[in-house]
């Protein structure tokens, strides 16, 4: 049986792990987290870091029938990943500009404007006076974590810190507030052309950030061509030719902004949701990517995708999720926190106790009852 190495045990690994088994492929997961949800998924478990690139280099070098490796649902993995498959002679579809823009804000910004795509005024300067709002984030730490609005300059400080605290780096960016449709993409590139699209929109529960959902519908018009169009040309500026995307933009008055970009899965069940609405596996055909095989993404299908988010009521320790039962059949369900854990409220997206993925909006508001003590 041949082996595919997943980089990271988070909540959006685990489609990918289901997906390789439905592959016939053997799993092993690398995390520091004994406890994280993809250990529980994985046939294998390399218990380190996955930014120590010599133990796991260590740990897997001598391994036979080594096929793939994958990092899907966060950008932090992404150097790894890169780094291992040269180390070990494996497929992988990123180049190093194709890296520098999934993992660094800044650079993402630079590219679009080299490419004289719309942008929003930007500094990485912490001690820069901008005219507010603007919204404050580390420049290269992903899941939501770090990220302020800010509207009065005495709270500028405050969000740098807090941005500076969260980054691997210490570097922040400061972005012009836009307005407008706050949407996410979730796309497949096949040979340099997006082959299949999905923009969502995202629900969120002001005044937090962090998205409790995203309602997702196939479109062919001025919208969709207009994203194609802008991100085939970042892709091939930075040599990006197969592989899965995942981005945020901006729509005010017909103008697309791209915002940042990840070559790699959605969390948060936005490629399961994806693969749902045109009828394809695009988690399984990430996962054939990884070990060197092309995918077929021809569309059985067309229709609308939704994505709700399990989350608490409250910080505490988990008693029970009540109600999963009375979901549809056709939803597939993600749970990653079980009774005794303690849990969060969901300002975050770490914080989340699963998703749910369905062709409609699943009302987990009136179905599901998430009891915490």
């Amino acid at each position: 049986m041949k082996h595919v190495v997943i980089l990271g045990g988070s909540d959006g690994t685990v489609s990918a792990f289901r997906a390789a088994r439905r592959l016939g492929l053997s799993t092993i997961c690398v995390d520091m987290r004994a406890d994280a949800p993809g250990v529980a998924e994985a046939d294998e478990f390399v218990h380190v870091s996955t930014r120590d690139v010599p133990a796991i280099a260590a740990a897997l070098r001598d391994r036979d029938r080594l096929a793939g490796l994958l990092a899907p649902g966060s950008d932090i993995n992404l150097p790894s990943l890169v780094e291992l498959a040269r180390m070990l002679g494996l497929p992988c579809a990123l180049t190093d500009e194709t890296l520098r823009v999934s993992t660094d804000k800044a650079a993402f910004r630079e590219t679009c404007l080299r490419l004289g795509l719309p942008s929003p005024h930007y500094s990485t300067d912490p001690e820069v006076r901008p005219a507010l709002p603007v919204i404050v984030k580390p420049v290269d730490s992903g899941s939501s974590r770090g990220i302020t609005i800010v509207r009065e300059q005495e709270d500028l400080a405050q969000a740098v810190e807090h941005a500076r605290a969260v980054s691997p780096t210490g570097r922040i960016i400061i972005e012009q507030l836009l307005t407008g449709q706050d949407l996410c993409g979730e796309a497949m590139l096949q040979d340099g052309r997006i082959a299949l699209l999905g923009l969502s929109r995202r629900v969120t529960e002001p005044p937090e950030v962090v998205a409790v959902g995203h309602d997702m519908e196939p479109g062919d018009g001025v919208l969709d061509k207009e994203v194609t169009r802008q991100l085939e040309l970042v892709c091939a500026e930075v040599g990006y030719r197969d592989g899965p995307l995942n981005v945020d933009l901006f729509v005010e008055d017909g103008v697309v902004t791209l915002i940042e970009m990840g070559a790699r899965i959605g969390g948060n069940g936005l490629g399961e949701a994806l693969g749902l609405m045109y009828g394809v596996d695009t988690v399984e055909a990430t996962v054939r990517l990884a070990v060197g095989e092309r995918p077929d993404l021809t569309p059985t299908r067309r229709g609308p995708a939704s994505v709700r988010v399990l989350r608490a009521p409250h910080e505490g320790v988990l008693r029970r999720i009540h109600g999963l039962e009375s979901l549809p059949d056709s939803a597939e369900i993600v749970v990653v926190a079980f009774p005794g854990d303690h849990v969060f409220p969901y300002t975050e997206c770490r914080a989340k106790l699963g998703y749910v993925v369905d062709h409609t909006p699943p009302d987990l508001d009136a179905l599901v009852k998430v009891d915490v003590r």
